[in-house]
């Protein structure tokens, strides 16, 4: 059986028993939690908290091995960027300078550098999974009925539903149209080179565009025969109401919130936590 990639999966956790709209808001106060503190404590304390949540979800590897890995490209591009316009950045914020090694001209690698830097790539780690867990334990349908109860209009709910709904759609079509076009003779292994690979792979991407335009153009006439956006509301058939869980993990996720705002505004003085003074 082929594994969905950044698609719902519904399994029997306490995670996917959360409805959409405490999943939306939980997920919306713990990133904006982590992405406002600079405290490596606090953002530690939710990294830990982040992976205890992907594991109660039994969310397979398989299903986010390749988000990970175009992930983790881009962490280390975004390090790479930043110690090559601002190599002193971490010495400007912090207010000392314990030098380690000099490299060349102005690139020195300091230890407020480092700490600087380290306390951003633990600030992606804490975030990333909370977006793959809401991903992949989220039903599109409910998630457009909670953005529609926290008051975005159903006519921007909706798409954003039919959008996440169409990944394993896309991944489908994607295999079905390779695996076709091998059986024609398509060399797509490590056997052909990496330009007639890539030759080959447009090969397939050019039918997959085809195909998304004509599915996009079904969905729309379907839509319009049904009068949809006729109504200023709609119901929805997959809307859930809140129950003692969700309001457990909202709580929890509001205290978390809570505490990293104080611990930056009450304690540091400061969206950053200075080890150095």
């Amino acid at each position: 059986m082929r594994t969905k990639l950044f698609s719902y999966n519904y399994l029997d956790t306490p995670i996917h028993k959360l409805s959409g709209l405490t999943k939306i808001l939980s997920f919306l106060l713990l990133t904006f939690a982590v992405m406002f503190s600079y405290d490596i404590r606090c953002i530690t304390g939710i990294m830990i908290f982040a992976f205890i949540i992907f594991k109660m979800a039994k969310i397979q590897w398989s299903q986010v091995k390749l988000m990970v890995v175009y992930v983790i490209v881009f962490v280390l591009t975004n390090a790479i960027i930043t110690y090559l316009f601002a190599p002193e950045h971490g010495v400007e914020l912090y207010g000392t300078r314990h030098e380690l090694i000099k490299i060349f001209g102005r690139y020195t690698m300091t230890l407020e550098q480092l700490f600087y830097q380290g306390t951003k790539l633990v600030k992606y780690a804490s975030v990333i999974p909370f977006g793959i867990i809401f991903l992949m334990t989220t039903n599109p349908s409910e998630f457009a009925a909670s953005l529609n109860k926290v008051g975005v209009h159903y006519k921007l709910a909706y798409p954003v539903s039919l959008t996440l709904r169409y990944f394993p759609d896309i991944q489908r079509n994607y295999q079905d149209i390779s695996l076709a076009q091998q059986a024609r003779g398509l060399e797509m292994s490590n056997k052909a080179s990496l330009k007639s690979r890539f030759k080959n792979a447009l090969m397939i991407i050019i039918p997959l565009i085809f195909s998304t335009i004509d599915r996009i153009d079904v969905i729309s006439n379907a839509m319009d025969l049904r009068g949809f956006g006729k109504g200023k509301k709609r119901t929805w058939y997959s809307g859930k109401k809140l129950a003692k869980i969700d309001y457990i993990a909202l709580g929890l996720s509001l205290l978390i919130f809570m505490i990293t705002i104080y611990v930056s505004i009450f304690i540091n003085h400061s969206r950053f936590y200075n080890p150095f003074i």
